[in-house]
């Protein structure tokens, strides 16, 4: 396993999509900066707001990305018959793969993060706001927060490209898997808050909503941005579920995709 976690990490740093996607991010850190700087009030809450965001969808397409190419292209280029002739099973190649994206995914929200700081350090000095924002171990931990939920969309995107013989497959429902994941818990308490009244809407959607969240872990949980943007802490209780959530899902799609790539035939 260590030796297809070394080879992914290599693999990753070297890919242009890496390069890409990273100054995407950089890029987004920039419009972060700017926004707070042309913000009336709380320069800095809007400009970490706003790189949070633009951190958490350069994760996910960094994830996936890099799923197509240490996996992916090797099923679809047939170049994992090289791997696969090492004497270990195909699972560890896949955990390792993983491991590797995780890792790399580790170092990318590290850069990010670093330069998030000083976007926001250099946004709206001076201001004194009514919310300071926090830029401490509260910053972090919401950091840590989205790189558990991007290991989740990872592992969607490990489990299809075991199964898919299209190699856009993967990428296409790892970002669709992403997008409804987050959305998911806003459409729970909005559901739940009764719709602004709307009881055929309740109804209607309500037993769908109810079917959707069994299967799909709702990742909006692990949004912690408020804690370092106004000091609301989650609770302890909160903590845990969610991280109980993201690593038994990501757990189980991870055994799914070694099982799936365990029987299927490469010729």
């Amino acid at each position: 396993m260590l030796q297809f976690l070394i080879s992914g990490l290599r693999v990753g740093l070297r890919g242009r999509s890496f390069h890409a996607v990273l100054l995407h991010g950089l890029l987004l850190i920039g419009v972060a900066h700017l926004s707070g700087s042309f913000s009336p009030r709380q320069p800095a809450t809007v400009a970490l707001d706003v790189g949070f965001s633009g951190i958490s969808l350069t994760l996910v397409l960094l994830a996936l990305f890099w799923i197509q190419e240490l996996v992916t292209r090797e099923i679809d280029r047939r170049t994992i018959l090289f791997s696969l002739t090492y004497p270990v099973s195909r699972g560890a190649f896949l955990a390792g793969r993983y491991l590797a994206v995780i890792a790399l995914l580790g170092l990318a929200a590290l850069a990010l993060g670093l330069c998030l700081i000083l976007a926001v350090a250099l946004t709206g000095s001076g201001y004194l706001q009514e919310f300071p924002v926090s830029l401490g171990a509260a910053y972090w931990i919401t950091l840590l927060g989205m790189l558990l939920d991007v290991a989740v969309v990872a592992a969607v995107g490990m489990w299809m490209a075991t199964l898919s013989t299209v190699a856009i497959m993967p990428l296409a429902i790892g970002f669709c898997f992403a997008i409804g994941a987050k959305a998911l818990g806003v459409t729970i308490d909005y559901l739940a808050r009764g719709a602004d009244g709307d009881t055929a809407m309740v109804a209607a959607y309500g037993p769908w909503i109810d079917a959707i969240r069994a299967l799909m872990p709702d990742l909006s949980r692990l949004d912690w941005r408020e804690w370092p943007m106004y000091g609301l802490q989650p609770s302890l209780e909160a903590f845990g579920w969610s991280l109980v959530m993201a690593t038994a899902y990501a757990a189980a799609l991870l055994l799914l995709a070694i099982r799936s790539i365990e029987r299927r035939e490469f010729s």
